[in-house]
Protein backbone atom coordinates (compact mmCIF):
# COMPACT_ATOMS: atom_id res chain seq x y z
CA UNK A 1 0.00 0.00 0.00
CA UNK A 2 1.65 3.34 -1.11
CA UNK A 3 1.50 5.94 1.54
CA UNK A 4 -1.13 8.78 0.56
CA UNK A 5 -0.51 12.32 -0.26
CA UNK A 6 -1.34 13.82 3.26
CA UNK A 7 0.83 10.96 4.91
CA UNK A 8 3.74 12.08 2.71
CA UNK A 9 2.75 16.17 3.87
CA UNK A 10 2.75 15.37 7.36
CA UNK A 11 6.04 13.45 7.69
CA UNK A 12 7.56 15.94 5.38
CA UNK A 13 6.20 18.59 7.75
CA UNK A 14 7.40 16.64 11.02
CA UNK A 15 10.81 16.29 9.46
CA UNK A 16 11.07 20.14 8.73
CA UNK A 17 10.05 20.75 12.34
CA UNK A 18 12.39 19.05 13.54
CA UNK A 19 15.37 20.45 11.38
CA UNK A 20 13.97 23.84 12.36
CA UNK A 21 14.13 23.19 16.09
CA UNK A 22 17.49 21.39 16.20
CA UNK A 23 18.21 24.56 14.45
CA UNK A 24 16.89 27.15 16.15
CA UNK A 25 18.04 25.35 19.22
CA UNK A 26 21.65 24.73 18.41
CA UNK A 27 22.03 28.69 17.58
CA UNK A 28 20.46 30.18 20.42
CA UNK A 29 22.26 30.99 23.16
CA UNK A 30 21.31 31.19 26.80
CA UNK A 31 20.65 34.31 28.50
CA UNK A 32 24.00 33.92 30.74
CA UNK A 33 26.20 33.63 27.69
CA UNK A 34 24.41 36.15 25.13
CA UNK A 35 26.96 38.72 25.70
CA UNK A 36 30.01 36.73 26.07
CA UNK A 37 32.47 36.80 29.16
CA UNK A 38 35.31 39.09 28.65
CA UNK A 39 38.93 38.12 28.52
CA UNK A 40 40.83 36.85 31.54
CA UNK A 41 42.91 39.99 31.10
CA UNK A 42 39.84 42.31 31.33
CA UNK A 43 38.45 39.88 34.02
CA UNK A 44 41.56 40.41 35.73
CA UNK A 45 41.71 44.12 35.54
CA UNK A 46 37.98 44.37 36.73
CA UNK A 47 37.99 42.17 39.26
CA UNK A 48 41.09 43.44 40.98
CA UNK A 49 39.93 47.38 40.43
CA UNK A 50 36.38 45.93 42.35
CA UNK A 51 38.38 44.76 45.15
CA UNK A 52 40.33 48.18 45.74
CA UNK A 53 36.76 49.62 45.70
CA UNK A 54 34.55 47.09 47.95
CA UNK A 55 35.41 45.55 51.25
CA UNK A 56 33.67 42.88 52.78
CA UNK A 57 31.51 42.68 55.93
CA UNK A 58 33.66 39.78 57.08
CA UNK A 59 36.64 41.18 56.41
CA UNK A 60 35.86 44.86 57.86
CA UNK A 61 34.59 43.05 61.11
CA UNK A 62 38.18 40.23 61.15
CA UNK A 63 40.26 43.27 60.70
CA UNK A 64 38.58 45.60 63.50
CA UNK A 65 38.59 42.14 65.85
CA UNK A 66 42.10 41.29 65.36
CA UNK A 67 43.18 45.27 65.84
CA UNK A 68 41.24 45.47 69.33
CA UNK A 69 42.58 42.31 70.60
CA UNK A 70 46.18 43.55 69.23
CA UNK A 71 45.15 47.02 70.99
CA UNK A 72 46.45 48.20 67.74
CA UNK A 73 44.95 50.71 65.07
CA UNK A 74 43.31 49.05 62.05
CA UNK A 75 44.10 51.43 59.69
CA UNK A 76 41.09 52.51 58.61
CA UNK A 77 38.28 54.53 59.93
CA UNK A 78 34.68 53.09 59.61
CA UNK A 79 31.99 55.48 58.49
CA UNK A 80 28.30 55.25 58.78
CA UNK A 81 26.74 57.35 55.91
CA UNK A 82 22.57 57.72 57.58
CA UNK A 83 20.85 59.17 59.49
CA UNK A 84 20.45 60.10 63.22
CA UNK A 85 17.49 57.81 63.66
CA UNK A 86 19.12 55.05 61.46
CA UNK A 87 22.17 55.46 63.29
CA UNK A 88 20.42 54.98 66.99
CA UNK A 89 18.44 51.78 65.72
CA UNK A 90 22.48 50.20 65.20
CA UNK A 91 25.42 50.74 64.12
CA UNK A 92 29.16 49.27 63.63
CA UNK A 93 30.84 49.81 67.11
CA UNK A 94 34.03 52.22 66.71
CA UNK A 95 32.18 53.65 63.89
CA UNK A 96 31.96 57.51 63.44
CA UNK A 97 28.62 58.70 61.94
CA UNK A 98 28.85 60.97 59.38
CA UNK A 99 25.89 61.45 57.22
CA UNK A 100 26.27 62.08 53.80
CA UNK A 101 25.02 65.06 53.09
CA UNK A 102 26.94 66.63 56.17
CA UNK A 103 30.10 65.35 54.27
CA UNK A 104 31.68 68.16 52.49
CA UNK A 105 30.79 70.38 55.73
CA UNK A 106 32.13 67.69 58.60
CA UNK A 107 34.66 65.42 56.37
CA UNK A 108 37.96 67.23 57.02
CA UNK A 109 37.24 68.51 60.72
CA UNK A 110 36.24 64.74 61.38
CA UNK A 111 38.85 62.53 59.45
CA UNK A 112 42.56 62.24 58.39
CA UNK A 113 43.06 62.02 55.04
CA UNK A 114 45.98 59.63 55.39
CA UNK A 115 43.64 57.15 57.10
CA UNK A 116 41.51 55.10 54.38
CA UNK A 117 37.65 55.28 54.84
CA UNK A 118 35.24 52.12 54.82
CA UNK A 119 31.96 53.74 54.33
CA UNK A 120 28.80 51.63 54.69
CA UNK A 121 24.79 52.44 54.73
CA UNK A 122 21.63 50.10 55.35
CA UNK A 123 22.88 47.45 52.79
CA UNK A 124 22.59 46.25 49.01
CA UNK A 125 19.51 47.66 48.36
CA UNK A 126 20.74 51.05 49.20
CA UNK A 127 23.20 53.12 47.29
CA UNK A 128 23.96 56.17 50.74
CA UNK A 129 27.56 54.27 50.88
CA UNK A 130 28.21 54.92 47.31
CA UNK A 131 27.34 58.41 47.85
CA UNK A 132 29.30 58.95 50.49
CA UNK A 133 32.56 57.23 49.11
CA UNK A 134 31.95 59.67 45.97
CA UNK A 135 32.02 62.08 48.09
CA UNK A 136 34.86 61.73 50.30
CA UNK A 137 36.88 60.62 46.83
CA UNK A 138 36.21 63.87 45.62
CA UNK A 139 37.21 65.45 49.05
CA UNK A 140 40.86 63.24 48.32
CA UNK A 141 40.11 60.78 50.81
CA UNK A 142 41.02 57.08 50.17
CA UNK A 143 37.77 55.30 50.38
CA UNK A 144 36.28 51.52 50.30
CA UNK A 145 32.75 51.06 50.37
CA UNK A 146 31.16 47.76 52.56
CA UNK A 147 29.46 45.60 51.05
CA UNK A 148 26.59 44.01 52.32
CA UNK A 149 26.21 47.68 54.91
CA UNK A 150 24.73 47.40 58.02
CA UNK A 151 22.38 45.10 57.55
CA UNK A 152 24.08 42.24 56.45
CA UNK A 153 27.06 43.72 59.54
CA UNK A 154 24.05 42.28 61.22
CA UNK A 155 23.02 39.01 59.64
CA UNK A 156 26.69 37.62 60.05
CA UNK A 157 26.05 37.72 63.85
CA UNK A 158 28.45 40.55 64.29
CA UNK A 159 27.97 42.83 67.83
CA UNK A 160 26.20 45.87 66.74
CA UNK A 161 25.48 49.44 69.16
CA UNK A 162 22.41 50.60 69.41
CA UNK A 163 21.04 53.64 71.30
CA UNK A 164 20.23 51.93 74.02
CA UNK A 165 23.89 50.38 74.17
CA UNK A 166 25.17 46.84 72.62
CA UNK A 167 23.34 44.59 70.48
CA UNK A 168 23.85 41.32 68.92
CA UNK A 169 21.70 39.00 67.10
CA UNK A 170 22.67 35.21 65.97
CA UNK A 171 24.10 34.54 62.23
CA UNK A 172 21.64 34.06 59.81
CA UNK A 173 23.13 30.72 57.69
CA UNK A 174 21.90 32.06 54.28
CA UNK A 175 24.80 34.66 55.11
CA UNK A 176 27.53 33.51 57.36
CA UNK A 177 29.00 29.92 58.34
CA UNK A 178 27.51 28.35 60.95
CA UNK A 179 29.88 26.83 63.72
CA UNK A 180 32.88 28.49 62.18
CA UNK A 181 34.62 31.47 61.75
CA UNK A 182 35.75 31.75 58.32
CA UNK A 183 33.48 31.28 55.35
CA UNK A 184 36.99 30.33 53.16
CA UNK A 185 35.99 32.71 50.12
Amino acid sequence: MLPSAVDRLFKAVIILHRLITMTTTTSQVNAVLRTPPASPAAAAAYFSASLAFHADVSDVAAALAAAAAEGTDPGFVVIDSRSTASWDQGHVPGAIHLPTALIPEQAERLLDRSVPVVTYCWGPGCNGATRAALALAELGFQVKEMLGGFEYWVREGFAYETWEGPAEKAADPLTAPVDSDDCGC
